[in-house]
């Protein structure tokens, strides 16, 4: 597996994936942004069009580890683009679509012809079309719809793009050097709510003063030993790798992964977004995690508020649905809480490489569960 950081849609994504995945694999299936169609994936039908770094090209002979450090957009990345929902409005009224498949990235490449080529005739946008294969429409609404938003561009040139700024059409791209992140804004409390995630949020009192507990959170490898079952195998100041094994009853799951930090010295706010998969039972993960420091009464302590959101892909997805996988995750907040406060207290490190238990973790949650239903009896 290999770490890669790339910007998809405007999000700043951290996964790692097989060197052999191709992009359009990547977005379809860890992403789930299935507007990206594979059709022949040998390059060919263009179906799998999508913008890397501004230009269009093939997801499906892309490779995601060549994207590392880009931007890529797809489809579903047009909602606030007005060149592409004038391309969509013409789509359905000239019937320049039926079955749909080739429909996004008919679109994409039609929106370069708009942007790259403002004075091109029917004849050229054929032409530039002729690399998007259609097996239903025959064509002639897809080149009307596209002739059509051209045309009325034209008519109110103040509207369109300096087709300087337009791309050259389904240009090759070679691995750029990776985008080096901003300097960290500070963190709200709660991570961005993701459709489909499951969250839960937790705050904790560290018996130590916020500049403390600040300065340990900064301490990637002793954050890693206050959690059971975390390995850290690399890091440096605003990224780490790893691998987290997990024991669910007679099974037992090793996810590695990686993560990118950002932390606010000034507003005592953090952020870590990475991604990981087991590869024994092909079950992948993304997440996000949000850490905030207050000063508890006092002064003396820190109120440690923690919101993690995640997706989990693959045959252990059942694990982490409903309220009981938050409570869960709740217990293993508390749970790193404890170790941190005792770590600070100067107690020794717990010993590494057990794995943390999910099944014995799970059953305390469902005996709290039960004393709180039968009134704590």
């Amino acid at each position: 597996m290999t770490p890669i950081t790339l910007t998809v849609n405007g999000e700043r994504i951290g996964a790692q994936v097989e060197p052999r995945t191709h992009l359009g694999d990547f977005l379809r299936d860890q992403l789930r942004l299935t507007g990206t169609h594979l059709g022949c994936e040998h390059g060919v039908c263009g179906a799998c069009t999508v913008l890397i770094d501004g230009q269009p090209a093939r997801a499906c002979i892309a490779f995601a580890v060549a994207c590392d450090g880009l931007d890529v957009r797809t489809i579903e990345g047009f909602e606030d683009d007005a060149v592409m929902a004038a391309l969509r409005a013409a789509f359905s009224k000239e019937h320049g679509l039926q079955c749909g498949f080739c429909t996004p990235g008919m679109l994409i490449a039609a929106r370069d012809i708009v942007l790259r080529l403002p004075e091109a005739d029917e004849r050229r946008v054929r032409i530039e079309l002729s690399g998007n294969l259609c097996r239903c429409t025959g064509y002639l609404g897809i080149v009307t719809a596209v002739t059509s938003v051209l045309a009325a561009r034209r008519s109110a040139p103040a509207a369109a793009a300096p087709p300087s700024a337009a791309p050259a059409p389904l240009a090759a791209f070679a691995p750029a050097e990776p985008v080096r992140a901003a300097a960290a804004a500070p963190a709200e409390t709660a991570p961005v709510s993701h459709e489909g995630w499951t969250r839960f949020s937790e705050t904790v009192a560290i018996k130590r003063p916020p500049a403390v507990v600040w300065a340990a959170l900064a301490d990637f490898p002793a954050v890693a030993a206050c959690l059971p079952g975390a390995e850290l195998t690399e890091h440096d100041g605003r990224s780490v790798k790893g691998r987290l094994t997990v024991k669910l009853g007679p099974m037992t799951v090793s996810f590695a992964g990686s993560a990118i930090v950002e932390r606010d010295d000034a507003s005592l706010t953090g952020t870590a977004k990475g991604a990981g998969s087991d590869s024994i039972s092909r079950t992948r993960t993304r997440g996000e995690l949000t850490y905030r420091l207050a000063p508890a009464a006092g002064g003396g302590e820190t109120q440690l508020a923690i919101a993690v959101e995640y997706d989990l892909q693959g045959p252990l997805a059942q694990f982490s649905r409903g309220s009981l996988a938050q409570d869960l995750g709740r217990r293993i907040l508390g749970q790193f809480a404890a170790t941190l406060n005792a770590r600070l207290a100067g107690a020794p490190a717990p010993a590494a490489g057990a794995p943390l238990s999910a099944g014995r973790l799970l059953w305390q949650t469902l005996w709290a569960r039960l004393k709180a239903l039968f009134g704590g009896r």
